[in-house]
């Protein structure tokens, strides 16, 4: 019997388990600080990133866009370039 089977059912659960992980849901300042430093490291200036109450998010019509959902999806992160 070869271990070929075996080592790729490792591999797959391995591999569904980080995703499950890495898609778990943040809160609302851990994500926009994650997002911020990301567009930190790429010089991105004069932005803003607000959490926002998902029935609100159309009412701002401010032009931001929605970019994640936080506290276990009652909350969208949107971005605003200014």
């Amino acid at each position: 019997m070869s271990t070929k089977p075996t080592l790729l059912l490792l591999s797959a659960t391995a591999i569904l388990l980080t995703q499950t992980a890495h898609a778990a849901p943040k809160p609302c300042d851990e994500l926009k600080a994650e997002i911020a430093a990301r567009l930190d490291e790429k010089g991105v200036k004069g932005y803003e990133i607000t959490a926002v109450e998902n029935d609100k998010v159309a009412e701002k019509g401010d032009g931001a866009k929605v970019i994640g959902s936080c506290d276990g999806g009652t909350k969208k992160l949107t971005y605003l370039r200014k």
